[in-house]
Parts: structure tokens; sequence; C-alpha cells
């Protein structure tokens, strides 16, 4: 199940390298438990570092009988006391407690993870979110959660901008919510993150491959001028390219290739103004660019910025 969805149970596990959305689980828990029992008592635990007999300890009836709250990272690097114990815990869990069990992927304390699934405890899904289509829809959650809409431009501008962490993502759709008022659009993504590294770099890519010269360097000269390493704008360039040439004249799908279906119908729409030749032109040049960038050239700006020109001039528009 989803982060947003789990509900406080005797045990759960959340479960996935994620470690955002593992603390946005742990964080939803303790604010569900708090509201129905606010003097709860939380207690945070290593299962790397346990100590025999810890668990059952902690999770006792106190003296003034508040409920416990126990959260356990490191779980996949549990030692065998920590094993040995929350086997026992399971056949019997205490009744005022709620046992919160991170595991954050690997084989370690697989028996543990077998007997947690088979119990019928919640499983909480924390798996990295690398296809900017799952990236999208976080985006489009979390507008929905704060009552507030985005435009699907917006989002994907959003996405281009800050994607690349996604404590960064969640953090600037918290910012827009609270900065701004009516729908998100991509005029507001652009005041707020258009000078983001990753949305410089998509800027200038955009205007190049579809043709745009002239758009396409002043984008680029006002990057490299308040700052904007090249390295980052040729692998934007190279990244848009690739993406042509996969769809370009072949029967596939946006699944087939792994990407968005934005990213598919974009480059479907850009790939229009290429032929085979030209594109494995730009794709060769793009190659010694990125060398040239990387310390092989004298002067990188002039090497990006002859890329692109030559990129811009060789789509046919």
């Amino acid at each position: 199940m989803s982060w947003r969805e789990v509900e406080p149970a005797p045990v759960v596990l959340v479960s996935g390298p994620e470690d955002y959305l593992a603390q946005r689980a742990k964080q939803r828990l303790r604010t569900l438990v708090r509201a129905q029992q606010p003097d709860v008592e939380l207690t945070l635990m290593d299962a790397s570092t346990y100590t025999p007999g810890e668990l059952v300890m902690t999770a006792s009836p106190s003296l003034f009988g508040e409920a416990k709250l126990i959260e356990v990272s490191s779980l996949a690097q549990m030692n065998d006391d920590f094993l040995a114990d929350a086997l026992a815990y399971l056949r019997s869990p205490a009744e005022d407690a709620i046992l919160v069990l991170h595991h954050a992927g690997g084989v370690r304390g697989k028996k543990l993870l077998d007997a947690l699934k088979a119990s019928g405890a919640p499983v909480v899904d924390c798996q990295a979110l690398k296809k900017d289509s799952d990236k999208l829809d976080f985006v489009r959650r979390e507008f929905k959660d704060a009552r507030r809409s985005i435009d699907a431009g917006a989002a994907q501008a959003l996405v281009a901008a800050v994607g690349s962490s996604l404590p960064d993502l969640a953090a600037a759709c918290s910012q827009l919510a609270a900065d701004t008022t009516g729908s998100i659009t991509e005029e507001t993504v652009d005041k707020y993150y258009g000078g983001r590294v990753e949305a410089t770099g998509f800027k200038v890519a955009d205007a190049a491959v579809s043709g745009r010269g002239s758009l396409a360097l002043a984008a680029l000269r006002h990057a490299l001028a308040t700052g904007v390493d090249p390295v980052p704008i040729v692998a934007v360039l190279a990244l848009k390219l690739r993406q042509i040439a996969k769809v370009k004249g072949a029967s596939v799908t946006a699944k087939d290739l792994g990407m968005a279906p934005w990213q598919f119908d974009q480059a479907r729409k850009e790939a229009r103004y290429w032929d085979s030749e030209s594109l494995a032109r730009c794709i060769r040049l793009l190659a010694e660019t990125d060398a040239q960038v990387k310390g092989a050239a004298k002067d990188p700006e002039y090497a990006v910025e002859h890329a692109v020109t030559v990129i811009a001039a060789s789509a046919g528009r």
C-alpha cells in the first residue's frame, strides 16, 4: 500500500529503499496515533545494535498506561538477537503498542519479512521513484492532498526542474502550494524554479531540437552567464536526441521504451524535424562535445554553443 493510505496497526512493515517515503509513512502514523492518544510514548530503536529483550521491555505496559509507538530502523542490518525477538513478538504483539519496522531492502531478515507478510501486517511500499511518470503522479497527489490544482505542463516542468531529488520535489510542491493562489501554471513553476540547472538544460534542448536556434542560444548564454556548468546542459541535449532516435520510425509505445507518456509524445513531435542522417551526426557531435566540456577543450562554453548551433540548424522546420 502507499504511505498515504497506511493506518495504525499492531505491527506495520515499511519496506523499500526510498528513505523519504519511509519517513512520510512514519510521520503519518505518528500523526494518526497522536490524534487518538496524545500521550503516546515514542521509542526509536536500531535493529543493527539491538540488545536481547529490548523489544519486549519497551512494549510492556507502563505504570501510567500510556500507549507505545515503537519505530525500528536498520532492519536490513538487523542482528540475530533482534531477529529472534521480533519473530517471538509477532506471535503475541503487545495490546497497547504499535510496532513500525523499516526494512530498506536486501536479503537480510527474509525470515522475518516472510513472517510479517504471512501475519497480514500492513506493508507500506517505499520503492524509489525512478520514472518521470511516477514522479508526476507524486506531484499530482501532493497538490491534490493540499486541495490545489496544477496544470499538466506545470507538473512536467516541476519534475524537470527538481525531480532528481524526491525531498526537493516534495518541498517544491509544498512551497508552491503555500506561496501561491489559484491553479499552478508553467509560468508559476518557471518563476520559482526556472533557474535550476535541470530546467535550464531542458529549455536549451527543447529549443535546439525543434530548430529554434535564436531561442536556444539566448537560453544557453543566459545560463552560462549565471554560472551554470556546460556539462549538464550537454547531458540533457544528448538525452533529448536519444529519445528522438528511439521513437523515430519505430512502432513502439512509451511503456516499451521506459518513457513517460508526455516524454514519448514530445519526442514523437520533435522527431518530425529530423532525418536519420542528421540525427546520427548530431549524436556523434554531442559525444565529442561531452569530452570537450569535461576538459578536452580550452573553451568549454564555445564547445557547447557550437553544438547547440549545429543541432538547431540540423532540425528541419
